[in-house]
């Protein structure tokens, strides 16, 4: 059977792209190589034409030889992606092509890199493709969910495997431009099929890649090429403007650089964006502003939950002129009529998520205001999922939800089904601990949707996920939509920016 998945992926090699004609009798020994056969067999045994079912075969027979650091999950993807390793293009091939594109326009470069990624099994197609997703209308506009079942769930032999690996710092994240090419451990993703892309942003040398778990369309992540923090700063708008101006068929934006409102690595100073619009781009502005020092820039606060300037100008200095103020200004502002503080003692809290396009031809800058503060009531953030919405979302809220694409735990998948099947028959969800927490939000889904059946309910269910989600950003949003919020949020533009409203 091995060497008919052999000669099966040395045809998908060939087929996809991966791997010109002159190179599969090379491949051909390096995989006889990689499984330990010292020479070539036909045999007549059948496997499945698909990538997946491809690797799974080779997989299959590398752990009955004894071939994978451990059978397991996590065993077998790190086999799988040496494999995969083998017929990918090496990164001078990838990069060169990359270039000849771009010279014929951004949009060509990175489709081909995209569908390479995915081609190479970088990007994990049949995996993405079980995460659940649909969309919900709010006062906000049509928010997107996704309860992700793409990403692995942690491996139990793995983790107490790697215990007893010895330690190292390399690669020093998983964001680290070292990761290109590693072949992993139980413990740390392997990427022998992972190419990045060199690219200058601010003078400096960055990589574009795009994610293994696409969250949306062409969701790629811009790494810096040194290993710093997380930080928003001046150079980070410009950086960011840079970035569309080079591909402006993407969007660009930076996760916070404080816990609880920022992403889940903060080590490493990184970007995400892609080719996709969210909700809160479709926003619109609903206080116009002008900023007399700013003649050139048009901007405005934006109709959604969480705190959003939008500007723009047909010149990025001035964008990043502009921003660097209001950043400089949310840094130390307080207003404790909405329990806005910027620091307790030293400890800072006002932090910004910023978010760049190009809109009819001109950079535009969206800049969420965010403060971490936490409380007695509220240990995990004021700003932050309240825990009356916990039993949905309680994670941090990053760049991607902020815009309005909730990413939630796979263990809603069966915890929702569970859930419909109490509504059904009237069973009480408080008896199953799988659903206990989600018992009090059922008795409110009940009385607001009475009669509701067998064929409706399971799409009532996904809506009022789709509702606490909004609630979720309400609650993360530092100004609130209701007067007290709006009167507060305009307070801080006529202060600390020097702008005001527009006359209608």
């Amino acid at each position: 059977m091995i060497y008919a998945a052999i000669e099966r992926l040395l045809s998908y090699a060939f087929t996809a792209g991966l791997s010109p004609a002159e190179d599969l009798p090379w491949l051909k020994n390096r995989l006889l190589s990689l499984f330990g056969l010292p020479g070539w067999e036909e045999d007549n045994d059948t496997v499945g034409e698909s990538l997946p079912e491809i690797l799974q075969a080779m997989t299959g027979y590398a752990a009955a030889q004894g071939l994978l650091p451990q059978d397991s999950p996590t065993g077998r993807d790190l086999f799988d992606t040496r494999i995969m390793g083998e017929v990918t293009p090496p990164p001078s091939a990838v990069v060169r092509r990359f270039r000849e594109l771009e010279s014929t326009g951004p949009q060509a470069a990175t489709d081909w890199f995209y569908h390479l990624c995915q081609d190479c099994h970088y990007i994990r197609s049949e995996r993405v493709a079980r995460d659940i997703k649909w969309k919900t209308p709010t006062p906000y506009g049509e928010l997107d969910i996704t309860v992700n079942l793409s990403k692995p769930e942690k491996d139990p032999k793995a983790i107490a495997a790697a215990r007893s690996l010895p330690a190292t710092s390399y690669p020093a994240c998983a964001l680290c431009r070292e990761n290109e090419g590693y072949a992993g451990r139980l413990d740390t993703a392997a990427r022998q099929n992972l190419r990045l892309i060199p690219i200058s942003l601010g003078e400096e040398p960055w990589f574009f890649q795009y994610s293994p778990y696409v969250y949306y369309p062409e969701h790629c992540i811009i790494l810096s090429g040194e290993h710093r923090p997380m930080r928003i700063d001046r150079a980070t708008f410009r950086r960011l403007l840079e970035f569309v101006s080079r591909f402006p068929h993407y969007f660009v934006g930076s996760n916070a650089d404080l816990p609880i409102v920022g992403g889940s690595i903060l080590s490493h100073e990184h970007f995400q964006g892609g080719r996709y619009v969210f909700a809160m781009e479709r926003a619109p502005i609903e206080t116009p502003l002008s900023f007399p020092a700013f003649p050139g820039v048009r901007g405005g606060i934006v109709r959604w939950p969480m705190s959003v300037l939008r500007l723009r100008s047909a010149s990025a200095e001035e964008l990043v002129s502009l921003a660097g103020q209001v950043l400089d200004s949310w840094r130390d502002y307080s207003d404790p009529s909405v329990s806005l503080l910027s620091h307790t003692g030293d400890t800072p809290h006002n932090t910004i998520t910023p978010i760049a396009r190009m809109r009819e031809g001109q950079p535009e800058l969206d800049l969420v205001l965010r403060n971490n503060r936490t409380t007695e009531e509220h240990p995990l953030g004021l700003f932050h999922p309240h825990a009356p919405l916990h039993h949905i979302k309680k994670e941090n809220i990053g760049l991607i939800e902020v815009m309005g694409l909730a990413v939630l735990p796979a263990r809603l998948k069966e915890e929702l089904a569970l859930l419909e099947a109490c509504l059904l028959t009237g069973k009480d969800p408080a008896d199953d601990p799988r659903t206990a927490k989600h018992a009090p939000w059922a008795a409110e889904i009940a009385a607001k949707h009475p009669g509701f059946t067998r064929e409706t309910c399971g799409e009532v269910l996904r809506q009022e996920v789709g509702l606490v989600f909004s609630q979720v950003l309400e609650h993360c949003g530092v100004f609130k939509q209701d007067e007290a919020g709006r009167a507060a949020f305009l307070h801080f533009v006529q202060k600390g920016l020097g702008g005001a409203p527009c006359p209608h």
